[in-house]
C-alpha cells in the first residue's frame, strides 16, 4: 500500500500539493507574458491579468474546496477524538470549523475579484483567508496542546505552535510594510501597479510586503501538511438511509413493474 492510500491523507497532500500548483504556474505564466515583474510579485498581481487569471482562479477555487474538505475531515476526527464530557474542547473544534470555512470562503473571493477590477472586495477576501485563516490555525494548535500527549506527540503541537508564530509575524510584516508603501505613494492607485522600480519611492516597502506574502502563503500550506500523517489514522463513509421502499408522497403506487423498451420501436 501507498502512503496515500493510507486513511484519507491523500486529502491534505492534495490540498498543499494543487494550491502550490497553483501560485507557481500562475507566478511562471505571468512572468513569461511580462505581466508582473520577476522579483517576488503579490500573489494576486500574478492572477490579475488573462489568461492566467482565468486558470488561477479556476485553480484557487478548487483549493478552496479541497480546503473546506480538509477542515471537515479535520472536524470528524476531532469529535471522535476528543471526550464527550469535554464540551470546552467541542465547542472550540466547531468554532474551528467556522473559522476555517470561512477563509476558504475569502479564498474564493480572492479568485473571483481581482485587485484591479473591485479592489474592496478583493480585500475583504484576503483579509478571510489569511487573517480568518490564521485564527484557524491557532484554534487548531489550542486543540493540539489540550490533546498531548495522550492523543498525539508534544512534538506535532510544538509545530503547529511555530508553523502559527510564523503565520503571525508574516501578517503583521506585510500589515506593516503595506502601510509604509500606501502612505509613501499618495494618490497613486497602488492596486493597479503590477510594475516596479527599483529605487522609485514605496519600492522597498513594497517588497517587504510581497515577501511577507509569499511567506504568509507558505506557512498556510506547510500547516496543512501537518494533517497528512493524522489523517492517516481517519475514514469517512456515506450511508443511505432509506425512508420507503418507493418515491411517492403517499403509499398508493402502481404495482405493475414498467416492461416498455428502452428505445421506441422493435429490437
Amino acid at each position: 500500500m501507498w502512503w496515500f492510500q493510507e486513511g484519507l491523507c491523500a486529502l491534505p497532500a492534495a490540498l498543499v500539493v494543487w494550491t502550490a500548483a497553483t501560485f507557481v504556474f500562475a507566478y511562471i505564466t505571468a512572468v513569461v507574458l511580462r505581466h508582473v515583474d520577476p522579483l517576488v510579485p503579490y500573489i494576486s498581481d500574478t492572477g490579475t491579468v488573462a489568461p492566467e487569471r482565468c486558470v488561477f482562479g479556476i485553480m484557487l477555487n478548487v483549493s478552496a474546496f479541497l480546503g473546506v474538505a480538509t477542515m471537515y475531515v479535520r472536524y470528524k476526527q476531532l469529535l471522535a477524538l476528543i471526550d464527550a464530557s469535554d464540551t470546552r474542547l467541542h465547542l472550540l473544534n466547531r468554532v474551528g470549523l467556522v473559522l476555517g470555512c470561512g477563509s476558504s470562503l475569502g479564498m474564493c473571493v480572492v479568485a473571483n475579484f481581482q485587485k484591479t477590477t473591485l479592489f474592496s472586495m478583493h480585500l475583504v477576501g484576503a483579509v478571510l483567508t489569511f487573517g480568518v485563516g490564521a485564527l484557524y490555525i491557532f484554534a487548531q494548535t489550542l486543540l493540539s496542546y489540550h490533546m498531548q500527549p495522550h492523543i498525539h506527540s508534544k512534538s506535532m503541537f510544538w509545530t503547529r505552535l511555530s508553523v502559527g508564530m510564523w503565520t503571525l509575524a508574516s501578517i503583521i510584516s506585510m500589515f506593516v510594510s503595506s502601510v509604509i508603501m500606501y502612505s509613501t505613494l499618495p494618490g497613486v492607485e497602488v492596486n493597479k501597479k503590477l510594475h516596479w522600480t527599483p529605487g522609485e519611492p514605496g519600492y522597498t516597502p513594497h517588497i517587504i510586503s510581497t515577501i511577507s506574502e509569499w511567506s504568509l502563503a507558505l506557512s498556510f500550506i506547510s500547516f496543512f501538511f501537518t494533517y497528512i500523517r493524522d489523517f492517516k489514522k481517519i475514514n469517512l463513509r456515506a450511508e443511505a438511509e432509506l425512508h420507503s421502499d418507493h418515491l411517492y408522497h403517499s403509499s398508493h403506487y402502481r404495482d405493475v413493474p414498467e416492461t416498455s423498451p428502452l428505445l421506441a420501436g422493435s429490437i
